[in-house]
């Protein structure tokens, strides 16, 4: 049974429905299983929980629109 995770922004529960349906349809083309046994959990990080660079991705934000 593939296990499948992503990490991102949190997004609204129709952008979440359209992933999951689309990232199980590639996996089961790729393994040739059926699609009951694919997982997909998705983990969400707040902007202020990330940094690139040693920067927050919510300062990052703040500095674009300055």
């Amino acid at each position: 049974m593939p296990n499948i995770y992503v990490e991102g922004p949190p997004v609204e529960v129709d952008k979440k429905r359209t992933l999951v349906k689309e990232i199980t349809e590639a996996a089961v083309k790729a393994y040739g299983i059926p699609q009951q046994a694919m997982v997909v959990t998705i983990r969400e990080n707040a902007a202020e929980n990330v940094s690139v660079g040693g920067c927050l991705l919510c300062d990052m934000r703040s500095d674009e629109t300055d």
